[in-house]
C-alpha cells in the first residue's frame, strides 16, 4: 500500500478534520488506524475493542490509588492504551460500516467507567489526609466534568451535523429519544430501554444549556424542513469552527495531561481543582460564544 493510499484511508477513518485535535491527529488516530487494520484482519469487532478499552481504563484507575510513581506511570500507559483502542473502535466502525446502537452505548459508557475508577482511586488515596472532604471535592468536580464533556460532545455533533448532515453526526434531540423510549417494552427491550432513559435525560440536559441554539434550530426546521440552504450550513459551520478547539480541550487530552502532571508531582487534588477552575471557565466561555452564534443566526433567519 502506497503512502498516499495509507494517508487517504486514514483520512476516511476520521470523523472530520474540523473536529479532530492535533494530539489525536499526530498520535491517537494514526496508531488507532493501525490497530483498526490489525483488528479487521483478525475479525475483531468494534464493540469488542471498546470492551477491552473499558478494562484497560478501569485498571489504570486502580494503579492511581498507590502513592508510587512507577505504578502511576504504568497506570498512565494503560490509560493511553485504552484511549488508543477508543480511537480504533470508531475508526474500524467507520472503515467497515459496523456502526450500531450498542456501539454508541458502549462508547459512551467506556469513558464514564474510566473516570469513575480514577476518581474513586484518587479519593481513596487521599482520604487518610483529607477525610471526607476529598470525596465532596471529587463529587463537585465530577459533576462539572459531566457538564463539560456533555456540552463538548453536543457542540461537536452539532458542527458535524451542519458539515455532513445527519448521517455524519450523532446529533439527537430528547423528544425523539423519549418517544422511542416510550415505544419499547421493558420486558423485551430492557437494555435498550434503560439506555434510552439515560440518553434521553442526557440529551435534555444538553438542550437546557443551549436555549438560543434550540430556538434557532426550531426556526430553521420550521422554515426549511429537513433540507437547509447550503449557505446557512456553511455560515453556521464557519462560526462554529473556532469553538471546536474548546470542545477538544474539554474532552480527553488536556484533562488527562493535567491528571498526569498532578500524579507526577504527587498533588492529585490539583486535578480536581483544575477541572473546577480552568475547565469550568472554558465551559462557560464556550457556551457563551455558541449561544451568541445561535442568536445571530436566528436574527438573520428571521
Amino acid at each position: 500500500m502506497s503512502g498516499e493510499t495509507k494517508k487517504s484511508n486514514l483520512q476516511a477513518s476520521l470523523k472530520s478534520s474540523d473536529t479532530e485535535e492535533w494530539i489525536d491527529l499526530l498520535f491517537y488516530r494514526p496508531i488507532g488506524y493501525r490497530w483498526a487494520i490489525l483488528f479487521e484482519k483478525l475479525g475483531v469487532t468494534p464493540n469488542a475493542i471498546t470492551i477491552v478499552s473499558i478494562f484497560l481504563g478501569v485498571a489504570s484507575g486502580f494503579l492511581f490509588y498507590y502513592n508510587n510513581l512507577l505504578l502511576n506511570l504504568i497506570g498512565m500507559c494503560l490509560l493511553i492504551w485504552a484511549n488508543m483502542y477508543d480511537s480504533a473502535d470508531g475508526q474500524l466502525a467507520r472503515m467497515t460500516g459496523q456502526k450500531s446502537e450498542l456501539g454508541r452505548i458502549l462508547d459512551g459508557v467506556s469513558g464514564d467507567l474510566w473516570f469513575i475508577s480514577i476518581y474513586a482511586a484518587l479519593c481513596l488515596r487521599m482520604t487518610p489526609e483529607w477525610g471526607w472532604y476529598i470525596w465532596l471535592l471529587a463529587a463537585v468536580a465530577g459533576f462539572a466534568h459531566s457538564k463539560q464533556a456533555a456540552m463538548a460532545d453536543y457542540y461537536r455533533n452539532i458542527h458535524l451535523f451542519f458539515l455532513k448532515g445527519k448521517s455524519g453526526s450523532e446529533f439527537d434531540n430528547s423528544k425523539q429519544q423519549r418517544e422511542l423510549f416510550a415505544s419499547l417494552s421493558w420486558k423485551k427491550d430492557l437494555i435498550r430501554k434503560t439506555f434510552l432513559w439515560f440518553y434521553g435525560n442526557y440529551t435534555a440536559s444538553q438542550e437546557q444549556l443551549s436555549p438560543a441554539f434550540q430556538r434557532f434550530f426550531k426556526a430553521l426546521t420550521t422554515t426549511y424542513g429537513e433540507v437547509y440552504p447550503q449557505s446557512i450550513s456553511d455560515e453556521f459551520r464557519k462560526g462554529s469552527l473556532p469553538l471546536m478547539k474548546y470542545t477538544n480541550i474539554l474532552s480527553f487530552n488536556t484533562r488527562v495531561i493535567a491528571l498526569f502532571v498532578s500524579l507526577i508531582f504527587n498533588v492529585p487534588w490539583a486535578y480536581f481543582v483544575f477541572e473546577l477552575t480552568v475547565l469550568n471557565i472554558l465551559l462557560v466561555y464556550m457556551i457563551f460564544k455558541h449561544e451568541a452564534l445561535s442568536r445571530f443566526m436566528y436574527r438573520k433567519l428571521s
